[in-house]
């Protein structure tokens, strides 16, 4: 089976820029702002099945901007791989889909992420109004070690360690998703073995309390050796060219809009 994805954002928590700066026009901090690849949206990926089937990974504060400018008015299903607000505070957003699609929408996440999911967005998973006036969400429970099925794609979901809490990585086939994540428990860490594509969270050069940093993705690179291997969550201190100077053959950063196609 083969696969689209879509990263609809590569960028960390406050974004890149973050609000602020000296004259107003935000904080760049390492990256380059006249490199238009720094500029970047928060985290979240589109992935589409040769039947049209698609899925949404995470519903960040920069959903409506993201749809409108890669032109998706409408999905099957949405994942919230956890409750931080970079990946579930476009939730309102979602009711333009619902109007677009003509139904309500299922939200898969754990039960902790689905449960911090309704209490700061009671009224999406509330009986749906005529007109879909706010989000109509059923929210669908699923936890590490499950492998749910949307269309023709079974969707293999396993714990990661994001320090503050935990946060589902995905499998489909040879591509896995995985951001958010400072280490991986064993099992998890197998389930990465074999893979052609792997997209994973790579927030800084330097070093932070829980996300992954360069060094540590590189080891795990060597380690696994996937095909191909595209950098995600990535902070202001991962300008494109200067990273991208030090990658090795089959490891990139990740570009807002990029689309990736698995055989």
């Amino acid at each position: 089976m083969s696969l689209r994805i879509r990263l609809l954002g590569t960028g960390p928590s406050q974004g890149v820029p973050a609000v602020g700066g000296a004259d107003g026009a935000g904080n760049w901090g390492d990256c380059d702002p006249a490199e238009p690849r720094n500029r970047r949206r928060r985290t979240s990926a589109l992935i589409e099945a040769p039947d049209g089937t698609r899925l949404l990974v995470d519903a960040g504060p920069d959903l409506r901007g993201q749809l409108l400018d890669n032109r998706i008015s409408g999905f099957d299903a949405v994942l919230l791989t956890h409750a931080h607000a970079d990946h579930i505070a476009g939730i309102d957003e979602l009711r333009a889909v619902n109007r677009s699609i003509g139904r309500i929408l299922p939200v898969f996440g754990t039960e902790k992420t689905l449960g911090e999911a309704r209490q700061r967005f009671d009224y999406a998973f509330r009986p749906a109004t005529t007109g879909f006036f706010r989000p109509a969400l059923e929210g669908r429970i699923v936890a590490p070690g499950e492998t749910f099925r949307l269309g023709p794609m079974d969707i293999e979901l396993f714990d990661q360690d994001h320090t503050v809490m935990r946060t589902l990585g995905l499998r489909i086939g040879s591509f896995a998703y995985t951001t958010d994540v400072i280490r991986f428990p064993a099992e998890s860490f197998e389930r990465l073995r074999g893979l052609d594509t792997w997209v994973v969270g790579c927030l800084t050069t330097g070093t932070n309390p829980v996300h992954a940093n360069l060094d540590q993705v590189l080891e795990w690179v060597a380690e696994l050796r996937p095909r191909r291997t595209i950098l995600t969550h990535q902070g202001d201190r991962m300008d494109f060219a200067t990273v991208t100077a030090r990658l090795p053959a089959g490891v990139e950063m990740g570009i807002d809009g990029l689309v990736l196609e698995l055989p």
